[in-house]
């Protein structure tokens, strides 16, 4: 008859009275601690396809996903939930706009996000004033709960900020103040990082 083992997780640990056999062994001790360990996959669309039936996951599970380079836990809502600095990605920008230095990109942290670089028209002509400007889409596992606001740089000779915000879309949109004559040409994503949950 087997017993628990002392630490309470719910591992069987195989009686001596127990008739011998090393395969019954040997699955036991699998299926008990490989849902413990840090379980490898080559992506969370891989993770998917394999963690399903009695193999399906549970809170507390820890995974590491090669395509992604970046460690998830299970959580009790039934979400992964990035616990490691993901790689950064670059960012693909909308039509008419491209990256000018810093390497424009975004990663996940947890459940935020940060955004890096700078980016200009692809004419490198000033940006439109007063005008809400699409210049990404983010991905959906990137995306708020909800639209962020935030104060970004530009370029000092001309308006020095902008306001940028981060909707539930996806959608990147920096808009330029009228306040000044001349238009910036480019704009900063750094220092933007916003929560993904509520």
């Amino acid at each position: 008859m087997p017993t628990s083992d002392p630490y309470g997780q719910s591992i069987s640990i195989a009686a001596l009275p127990d008739a011998p056999n090393a395969q019954s062994l040997a699955a036991g001790i699998v299926d008990a601690v490989a849902p413990r360990l840090v379980m490898r996959f080559t992506s969370a669309t891989s993770r998917t396809a394999t963690l399903t039936g009695a193999s399906a996951p549970v809170p507390g599970m820890i995974t590491y996903l090669a395509t992604e380079d970046r460690y998830e836990a299970r959580m009790g809502d039934g979400t992964w939930r990035t616990i490691s600095s993901g790689a950064w990605i670059p960012i693909t920008f909308a039509s008419g706009y491209v990256a000018k230095g810093g390497s424009p990109a975004y990663r996940i942290l947890g459940d935020a996000v940060e955004l890096r670089g700078t980016f200009e028209r692809s004419t490198a002509a000033p940006f439109t004033k007063a005008t809400a400007l699409t210049i990404a889409t983010l991905p959906s596992g990137a995306r708020p709960a909800a639209s962020r606001y935030f104060i970004t740089a530009t370029e000092w000779a001309a308006d020095m900020y902008a306001r940028m915000e981060i909707n539930a879309a996806g959608g990147v949109i920096i808009t330029i103040p009228p306040s000044t004559p001349t238009g910036a040409s480019w704009a900063a994503l750094d220092n933007v990082s916003y929560s993904l949950t509520t």
